[in-house]
């Protein structure tokens, strides 16, 4: 199987800069089992759902975790922060006009990050030098991590909250980017699901290179997914596992949540867990608990495209996307959605 199986052609005005306000006008193309599209938008999600289903949402809160500073020598350094590893070092992506060295210091605004060690491909074992505790250090000097088809600076700061979702908690930071499906809800959407006898169930996943890694081998045999922390509590893996037993539907709202449920849920049950994931699903994976997906539009050869078409059919997807461009639909983090229907796992 070759990434190059997972492309299609966009209009680089097809990128959306900015999100929709209010969150739910996005357009959302609905994509049912026998292949037929239906162009909504996304305060129609409710009617398309039905009572009993099961939604499952990424709680974690994205991080500013960009930092920009110097080197010694002068030189811009841009470090961008992906995982904890222990009391104030952290798994960084260091980007200079020069590979930097262990030792280095550099300087951010009143304090600093230190390279310990190199992990390849670009990352680095960080330590954060910072005045005050690190969380209030980066919420005051950090950036949110925007990604780099999002060509501008943030208006008057306003993606500290754009670029987070409504079910983010603040004792749940730790994501490098965030879980755009959720970008779309809001209050009025969520209280519809609930009138619809839609429940709401959590999960968490810290979202890293795992997630946004451009895949760099052609055999997809050969790519390997770097891991991401994630936890499942167990009042979440009961909502599932009833609902499953039910015969009802579980509706992942992302790929994020897509990759835990399916990595905690292969026996076909969900059991309550906490760690890593690194599970890469790509056309032949057998889905054995998630039979709704809630996603953004995604990059060409991209693990979050394969992953979709995993779960949708690839023929379907990519006429899918075909449709959107063609519809102007708008494309990536701040654009619209789509909800991917399928049938409840076989017991």
């Amino acid at each position: 199987m070759r990434i190059g199986d997972f492309t299609y052609e966009l209009p680089p005005d097809c990128i959306a800069q900015f999100p929709v306000d209010p969150r739910d006008a996005s357009r959302l193309l609905v994509v049912r089992p026998t292949g037929a599209f239906e162009d909504a938008r996304f305060r129609d999600l409710p009617d398309h759902l039905e009572p009993g289903d099961l939604l499952v949402v990424n709680d974690t809160r994205v991080l500013p975790a960009r930092l920009l500073g110097r080197k010694p020598t002068g030189g811009r350094a841009e470090v961008l922060l992906l995982t904890r590893l222990a009391a104030g070092e952290w798994e960084a992506l260091v980007r200079a006009s020069k590979p930097v060295r262990a030792g280095v210091r550099i300087e951010v605004a009143d304090g600093g990050v230190r390279v310990l060690e190199p992990l390849g491909e670009g990352r680095y074992r960080v330590r954060i030098e910072a005045p005050e505790a690190v969380e209030a250090w980066l919420d005051r000097v950090g950036r949110m991590p925007l990604p780099p088809y999002i060509r501008r600076e943030a208006p008057d700061g306003r993606d500290r909250s754009w670029y987070q979702t409504v079910f983010a908690r603040p004792d749940r930071a730790g994501s490098a980017a965030a879980p755009t499906a959720g970008l779309h809800f809001t209050p009025r959407v969520l209280e519809a699901l609930e009138r619809r006898g839609v429940g709401r169930a959590s999960v968490t996943l810290h979202v890293g290179l795992g997630t946004f890694l451009p895949v760099r081998v052609e055999d997809l045999d050969e790519h390997r997914m770097h891991r991401e922390w994630f936890e499942v509590p167990a009042d979440t893996a009961r909502a599932v596992n009833r609902t499953l037993e039910r015969g009802g539907r579980v509706v992942a709202v992302g790929t994020t949540v897509t990759r835990v449920l399916e990595h905690v849920g292969r026996s076909g049950r969900v059991e309550p867990d906490v760690g890593w994931t690194d599970l890469f699903i790509r056309p032949g994976h057998g889905f054995r608990v998630v039979s709704g997906l809630v996603t953004n539009f995604h990059l060409p050869r991209s693990t979050l495209l394969v992953l979709v078409c995993a779960f949708g059919g690839t023929d379907r997807i990519l006429s899918a996307y075909r449709h959107a461009v063609r519809s102007g639909y708008r494309f990536y983090s701040y654009g619209d959605a789509m909800l991917v229907l399928g049938s409840p796992p076989a017991a």
